[in-house]
């Protein structure tokens, strides 16, 4: 099951930053491929649906910057 081919049914919750500024170790990658941002490290759970239909709560991990938005979102974990 690939961790990265699904979409977020809903809203996120518990979202919270794990990392910010100079935290984000990739951002120089995020900087070059999305442009230069105030880039955030943010996790959040939702209900995501899997490209072979199957549905659970997950942990998301993604990345997000102001005027830029999400990007490289991917499953972690599912719980339940």
């Amino acid at each position: 099951m690939a961790r990265y081919d699904f979409e977020i049914i809903g809203e996120m919750e518990a979202v919270e930053t794990i990392a910010r500024g100079a935290g984000v170790r990739i951002r120089h990658f995020l900087n070059q491929t999305y442009g230069r941002g105030a880039w955030r490290k943010r996790k959040g759970i939702a209900l995501v649906r899997y490209a072979n239909g199957q549905m659970n709560r997950a942990e998301v991990h993604w990345f997000e910057a102001h005027g830029i938005g999400r990007v490289m979102q991917k499953v972690i974990r599912e719980i339940d």
